[in-house]
């Protein structure tokens, strides 16, 4: 990984978001694009959306994220202070979706970093609204939500779930093992079954994903699948202890039935863990 996208509304969140990927990749040499988008519907702090003058707006915008912008690299700059690592900014007009899929490619993104909860999202959604929609259309990188305010610490164990009905290729876990290989951190897949046997093609789908994982220390955990998949991840990931958790980005998987769900205030877990979203391959 050179390349490294993190998006930006200039909350604390996001700022740890962009922190963490510092520290994640540490002994990486790694270009970071700082990057904050704005339109007509944006709010500057303190004042209301204009009826009239919009161009003035949009200028005052403008500046405003510029501004803010250069705030932010002077500030991780100093509290990064890695010298393997290079800070650059980009200030844009326009969807945030769009303009990400845009940098992915003209830049050649190789991780997409964002905070799951910005300036006005509240505490009981599972992740914030601008995540889910990157991580419902970027097909060609990962995308790495980071929870809350949270200090870093060493990846030892990684979650990756799955409910074993595609195919969990090399390419597809490439980028989980390469963050797995940063830290020596171990994998433990946590499988939700619906049937107490595998069927011939997840028995396939195990096999294959064990060979690939042959390169790293890893396990395997069947957890029944309850109606509520919310109280899925809560189980494994109080019980598990994990750093950080992972699952493929598929139509119709377990990934879209989790973000489809509303989640109650009471899973606190999702508040300090990482996630991990990878691109299907297919």
């Amino acid at each position: 990984m050179k390349n490294i996208l993190v998006a930006t509304d200039f909350s604390n969140n996001a700022y740890c978001a962009l922190f963490y990927a510092t520290k994640l990749l540490g002994s990486e040499t790694c270009t970071f694009y700082i990057m904050n988008t704005y339109s007509e519907l944006t709010m500057l702090p303190g004042k209301t959306l204009p009826i009239l003058n919009i161009k003035k707006h949009l200028k005052q915008l403008e500046l405003d994220s510029k501004e803010k912008l250069t705030h932010t690299k002077h500030k991780i700059v100093l509290d990064n202070e890695n010298p393997l690592h290079t800070f650059k900014t980009i200030s844009q007009k326009g969807d945030l979706v769009d303009i990400i899929i845009e940098k992915i490619e003209e830049l050649k993104i190789h991780l997409v970093t964002m905070g799951n909860k910005g300036l006005t999202e509240t505490a009981d959604i599972f992740f914030g609204s601008n995540t889910i929609k990157v991580a419902n259309h970027i097909k060609k990188c990962p995308l790495l939500a980071i929870p809350g305010q949270m200090d870093f610490h060493p990846i030892k164990e990684i979650a990756f779930v799955t409910d074993l009905k595609k195919d969990c290729d090399q390419k597809t876990i490439a980028q989980l093992l390469y963050i797995a290989s940063l830290s020596k951190a171990s994998i433990r897949v946590v499988h939700v079954h619906e049937q107490h046997i595998l069927n011939t093609t997840q028995e396939a789908n195990r096999k294959n994903l064990e060979d690939n994982l042959s390169s790293v220390g890893h396990s395997f955990q069947w957890i029944k699948n309850f109606d509520d998949k919310a109280k899925v991840i809560d189980i494994f990931l109080e019980k598990l202890k994990v750093d950080m958790f992972a699952m493929v980005h598929q139509k119709r998987n377990l990934f879209e039935k989790l973000t489809r769900e509303p989640v109650v205030k009471d899973l606190s877990m999702y508040s300090d863990i990482p996630f991990l979203i990878l691109p299907s391959q297919e």
